[in-house]
């Protein structure tokens, strides 16, 4: 096993907790009737993704949502609660890991987020930890919906590689899903899948980082 130097982290699932069926659950209270195939973990429609990139404004994806829902009457503060629904919070422990991880290795947080999550996700650590963001969890942090790219399109591992000189090879990349750990795979970089039976902290024992 080549040594590790440097550890990009996903966020939802490995630091913040979500549970997609809870906003495709909320969806479908709207009124979507087939909210687990236009948003889901393994997949989601250009709606989403194009909110992931930054490439629509919170307002938009608010219009686009009433497009599915066919009611134009639903509320800004309903959507977006719907959408945040998913959003369960950081657990007791994992911040205090991520400055032992951040001690001994270059850490980065590269997220697929958007706006409205993004707030909210901030607001959560601030009155939960009293925390500002995750700025002081890592080395750099990267979000898609400011990078104007996402996961796992093969362009956002490579800025977060270069803007850093990260080598693949010196690199572990944690993620939740399957499709964005082959395309850091294919560029060479390490990876390990975080789920409920393998989180983040098993990972560190599993690699011995820590």
């Amino acid at each position: 096993m080549q040594k590790i130097e440097n550890i990009i982290l996903d966020y939802g699932n490995v630091i913040f907790m979500i549970d997609f069926a809870k906003s495709q659950d909320a969806f479908t209270q709207l009124g979507i009737s087939n909210a687990s195939e236009i948003f889901a973990h393994h997949g989601q429609i250009a709606l989403f993704d194009d909110f992931d990139k930054g490439i629509v404004s919170p307002a938009d994806f608010r219009d686009g949502i009433r497009k599915l829902t066919g009611n134009f009457e639903l509320t800004d503060s309903e959507i977006d609660t719907a959408w945040n629904a998913l959003l369960i919070g950081v657990p007791t422990g994992k911040h205090t890991l991520l400055l032992e991880l951040k001690a001994k290795f270059r850490t980065f947080l590269l997220s697929n987020n958007n706006a409205i999550h993004y707030a909210y996700c901030m607001q959560h650590i601030r009155d939960t930890y009293g925390v500002k963001d995750n700025t002081v969890f890592f080395e750099q942090t990267y979000y898609s919906h400011l990078m104007g790219m996402r996961k796992p399109d093969q362009e956002i591992f490579k800025v977060v590689l270069e803007e850093n000189g990260l080598t693949p090879e010196h690199t572990l990349f944690v993620d939740d899903s399957p499709q964005h750990l082959e395309t850091a795979s294919a560029l060479g970089i390490h990876t390990a899948l975080c789920t409920k039976e393998n989180p983040l902290e098993k990972i560190i024992k599993d690699w011995k980082l820590l």
